[in-house]
């Protein structure tokens, strides 16, 4: 559905994606993941024709450089900074977005209900909640109902409660049989969301494997703080070492160092030791 040959983007000297290959075949949910800075917003904009590239993308087969607009027609996009009317309400705003593009009244109640979003209809924009502008976001690039969808950081400015209701709602387009494409620095999202993850760095492709393949190829480790029942620090310590975890004491519970995929292994350790955790935190 999308190809991608050789994509280069420079602004002046500066090389921000580097010889970037790749394609996403028709319903195939594809995660571009890596730090700020990687690359990942720049191949979406680039995708869209928002900046002039080298090398050659097409998408359906139609080139994205000489049949720009009907590229753009294929697909929804969603980024990552939401700018709506705040004085409008979403239901003026989606009827207002679908009269730009001929969409009839019918759609937009269609869209509203598939993302949840009918009971809020009459609010105000700025009275909406980060999660209900992404939900608003999404409905807009859904209402042309198109086969592709570009989200950049679709959750990055969610909380967590907001944040899981996106990715169910990201799910359920997933199954629809959509083609997504999401950028993404959040690895445990990315292992819920999509088939492939594409991993970048300074411009480049570093590595392309399934998502949960992900922190092993990288060799990403991460900080599991324990805090734990009253007067169970010392054995929970030993038992760490014993099964040969990096693990030391703070003034409020245990740390211990493991792979982005071994958080389990540790946990379930102490649990089969009879030590109760009472909460944990992820530390990258």
């Amino acid at each position: 559905m999308i190809e991608i040959q050789r994509l280069t983007k420079r602004y002046g000297s500066t090389e921000v994606v580097k010889d970037f290959t790749l394609d996403v075949g028709a319903g195939e949910s594809v995660a571009l993941w890596g730090p700020n800075g990687a690359g990942k917003t720049t191949v979406v904009r680039c995708i869209l024709g928002l900046v002039k590239y080298e090398g050659v993308i097409t998408v359906d087969g139609l080139d994205a450089r000489s049949r720009g607009k009907a590229v753009r027609a294929l697909m929804g996009y969603v980024p990552q900074e939401l700018s709506f009317y705040d004085e409008m309400t979403a239901d003026d705003l989606l009827d207002y977005s679908a009269s730009l593009r001929g969409i009839g009244p019918d759609r937009v109640d269609e869209v509203a209900e598939l993302v949840d979003l009918t009971d809020h209809l009459t609010k105000r924009v700025r009275e909406l909640s980060g999660g209900l502008k992404q939900r608003l976001g999404i409905a807009t690039a859904l209402l042309p109902d198109p086969p592709i969808l570009l989200l950049d950081e679709p959750t990055s400015n969610l909380d967590a409660r907001s944040r899981d209701a996106a990715i169910e709602l990201l799910e359920d387009l997933r199954r629809d049989g959509r083609t997504l494409l999401v950028t993404s620095h959040h690895i445990e999202e990315v292992a819920m969301l999509v088939d492939r993850v594409v991993a970048m760095e300074d411009g480049r492709i570093n590595v392309i494997c399934g998502p949960t393949d992900l922190a092993e190829k990288l060799g990403l480790r991460v900080w599991l703080h324990l805090i734990l029942a009253n007067g169970s620090a010392d054995r929970a310590l030993a038992v760490l070492n014993e099964q040969g975890f990096s693990a030391k004491m703070n003034s409020r519970g245990v740390l211990v160092e493991v792979s982005a995929q071994g958080k389990g292994d540790a946990v379930a350790a102490l649990q089969h030791a009879g030590v109760e955790i009472k909460d944990l935190e992820v530390w990258r």
